[in-house]
């Protein structure tokens, strides 16, 4: 079997586009700062860039900031928050480690958002909770990612965000695998922020860009120059904002094409389903690219590693926990702790092709059957 690469949603390859536009960059030289002819070549660089960046978001350039990745925007975002007052964080329960841990670090109270047996934020308890919230908790400050980087589940943001705005709050969108995968507008969402990052599409790795609405009161993060408007410190990547940019125009060119992957990745799901497989999420919206499965007493850690003998590469779970395959939060918040270390995570992307998704789903199977024989197999 050929190598198999289904792990997008940890990091995609980098498109020919993107690798072009970041040699372009680095040949180019300047700083977007210099006033001289190369510095101003290199700022009418970047600011093409922002523009690109800027549609795949739906947002206006000048709201994008560039960061050194989601990680970075999601921080910008909810420090942001808590400096302009927010003493209580509503975090949903499904949301990824770089919004639940920088939300635990930033000195406000925590609170989690349940979600249903699919995934999905359960509606009812953020109306119910709004309609509770105490002047002294500060203006509510809400994360809802637009599509979990597990299962693909796409959350109900536009709803969310009528009830955040009512109540005066501030809705927090993590967007970094939706982005990409789907098309949205942040503005339509009702996102006040809204965060992605260019390696999950086909760019570069080591940066992101998060945009602001009206209603967002940012806070710079990282002091220094006045880059970014003033919002970020630092020179810039330029060579990174290239690359993502070039990447984020071939995603919205490729949109079609992704979609396609949804009936490649149900026929697998089909065939895994036959095999004994339990699918997450299965009954609600998902990205097209990502399917997210477990197996009763096959370990996560054990199918990965046994697929990737196989020559095809998966994750368990989210990919950014320093190569440790730990029990997914996010399927114990759907209610299956029971199945929290067995689950999988497969994700195809822009060079993925229908066949990739068959050999995976015959290797599964084979593994499994071999992972079986083994089990039953008496004690020497």
């Amino acid at each position: 079997m050929s190598a198999v690469y289904l792990d997008y949603n940890a990091t995609a390859p980098v498109r020919p586009e993107a690798r072009a536009a970041v040699l372009a960059a680095l040949e180019a030289g300047g700083n977007p700062s210099s006033v001289h002819a190369v510095g101003r070549a290199a700022r009418a660089r970047l600011e093409a860039a922002r523009g690109q960046v800027a549609a795949l978001m739906g947002a206006p350039a000048s709201t994008v900031v560039f960061t050194s990745g989601g990680t970075e925007a999601n921080a910008l975002a909810i420090e942001s928050a808590v400096a302009s007052g927010a003493r209580r964080l509503i975090v949903s329960a499904v949301e990824h480690d770089a919004v639940i841990e920088t939300a635990r670090a930033s000195g406000a109270a925590v609170e989690f958002w349940p979600v249903d047996a699919q995934g999905r934020v359960q509606l009812n308890w953020l109306s119910a909770r709004l309609e509770r919230w105490d002047a002294s908790e500060g203006a509510a400050f809400v994360a809802l990612m637009l599509a979990n980087n597990e299962t693909g589940v796409i959350q109900p943001v536009a709803e969310a965000a009528e009830m955040v705005r009512a109540a005066g709050g501030w809705l927090h969108v993590d967007a970094v695998q939706a982005a990409g995968k789907i098309g949205f507008d942040s503005r339509a969402l009702g996102a006040d922020t809204l965060a992605v990052s260019a390696h999950k599409l086909g760019g570069p790795q080591g940066v992101g860009a998060l945009t602001f609405g009206p209603r967002a009161r940012l806070s710079r993060r990282i002091h220094g120059g006045g880059q970014e408007r003033g919002w970020r410190a630092g020179t810039e990547n330029l060579p990174g904002a290239a690359g993502f940019a070039a990447a984020a125009a071939a995603a919205v060119q490729g949109l079609e094409l992704m979609a396609a992957q949804a009936a490649w990745r149900d026929a697998a799901q089909a065939r895994l389903r036959d095999a004994g497989a339990e699918i997450l999420g299965a009954d609600a919206a998902r990205l097209p690219n990502t399917l997210c499965l477990a197996m009763p007493g096959y370990p996560a850690e054990l199918q990965v590693m046994n697929l990737d003998l196989a020559g095809v590469m998966i994750s368990a779970g989210s990919a950014c926990s320093s190569g440790k395959v730990k029990a997914s939060h996010v399927v114990s918040a759907m209610g299956r702790a029971d199945l929290a270390g067995c689950a999988i995570r497969v994700s195809g992307g822009w060079a993925t092709i229908a066949e990739d998704w068959t050999e995976f789903a015959e290797a599964w199977i084979k593994a499994r059957e071999r992972h079986a024989a083994r089990r039953r197999a008496p004690a020497a």
